[in-house]
C-alpha cells in the first residue's frame, strides 16, 4: 500500500489537516454561536466559553495552515484537558465514557502539532516555515 499511497502522503496530510481543522472550527461555531445544531454557551466567561474560542480559532489556523503546530498544541492539550474533565469520571475506556472523540482530537492535533502546516497552507505558500 506504501508504494499506492505513498507518493501522495504529503498531499493526503493536507487534507487530514484541513478536514480536521475545518471540524474542530465547527465545534467552535456551534458554542459561540449555537449554529449548526449546536447550543450558544451562556458566558464566554466560562469553560465552554473558553473551549469554544480555542475550537474556533486553533480550529481555523490549523485549517488554513498558519501558525499550525503552536495551534495544534493548543488544540491538543485543550482536548486533554476535555476528556479528564468531562470523561474520565464516568467510565474507565473512552469507549464507555464517551469519549473517544476528545482522544481522537486530542491525538491528531499533537501529530499536526508535531509535523507543522505541510503543504497547502498559508505558511508554505507565503514562504514562511516559522510559521508553520
Amino acid at each position: 500500500m506504501r508504494g499506492v499511497l505513498g507518493r501522495h502522503a504529503d498531499r493526503i496530510y493536507a487534507i487530514f489537516r484541513i478536514v480536521v481543522g475545518f471540524l474542530f472550527m465547527c465545534h467552535g461555531l456551534q458554542k459561540m454561536f449555537g449554529v449548526l445544531g449546536g447550543e450558544k454557551v451562556a458566558s464566554l466567561a466560562s469553560v465552554p466559553g473558553l473551549a469554544g474560542i480555542i475550537e474556533l480559532v486553533c480550529g481555523f489556523l490549523v485549517m488554513i495552515g498558519l501558525f499550525a503546530s503552536w495551534a495544534a498544541f493548543i488544540a491538543s492539550g485543550t482536548m486533554a484537558v476535555a476528556y479528564f474533565m468531562a470523561h474520565q469520571g464516568q467510565g474507565t475506556l473512552p469507549i464507555q465514557n464517551g469519549g473517544e472523540l476528545a482522544v481522537v482530537y486530542c491525538f491528531a492535533f499533537l501529530y499536526i502539532a508535531a509535523r507543522g502546516a505541510g503543504p497547502w497552507s498559508v505558511a508554505r505558500s507565503a514562504g514562511k516555515p516559522g510559521y508553520e
